[in-house]
């Protein structure tokens, strides 16, 4: 059985521990801690480590998800989480354009840390003030090669096809890897 390790990263509240939580297939390892906010997006948790969930493909394949915390000052444990993944995913609240700055400076410090292929999910999209996955490609100077997918993190299909994008860069990267 070949494992696979797939972080889960991005700005604080853009949905990676609900990501995490709709697809696994287990009870989500999760670091959350209670916090109070003033904002007018009241979150009442927060990710101090990391969250842990796993999804079995088939009988030969099993995903590991790691999701990292989103705020700075937990930013020590990305470079931990990135030890070993074969992929990554940016998870970005598409309706909140002020955190984009924050996606792009993660998306970066990510790459610095592998040179493993990734996919940029833009998250809910279900809500009417969500910008289009292109248009965040534009915004966030995404290069043409890399995939912007549409998410809704409360969707078990929406989720699958996020990690399925990843899973099929990873195996064509192996592939490339291997006839070379």
């Amino acid at each position: 059985m070949q494992t696979v390790k797939m972080v889960i990263t991005g700005p604080f509240s853009s949905g990676k521990t609900q990501f995490i939580r709709t697809i696994s297939e287990i009870d989500v390892v999760s670091t959350d801690r209670r916090i109070t906010s003033e904002s007018e997006r009241v979150k009442e948790e927060t990710t101090v480590a990391m969250d842990f969930g796993r999804i079995t493909v088939d009988e030969d394949l099993v995903l590991y998800l790691f999701g990292t915390p989103g705020q700075k000052r937990f930013d020590f444990m990305w470079e931990i989480l990135s030890e070993g993944m074969l992929g990554f995913i940016v998870l970005i609240d598409s309706a909140r354009p002020e955190t984009f700055r924050e996606a792009r400076r993660i998306l970066e410090i990510f790459r610095g840390y592998a040179p493993t292929p990734y996919v940029v999910a833009a998250n809910k999209q279900d809500l009417a003030d969500a910008w289009e996955p292109e248009d965040l490609r534009i915004a966030l100077k995404i290069d043409p090669r890399v995939k912007v997918v549409p998410c809704v993190a409360r969707d078990r299909e929406s989720v699958k096809s996020v990690l399925l994008e990843l899973l099929f860069s990873i195996l064509e990267e192996m592939d490339a890897e291997e006839q070379t």
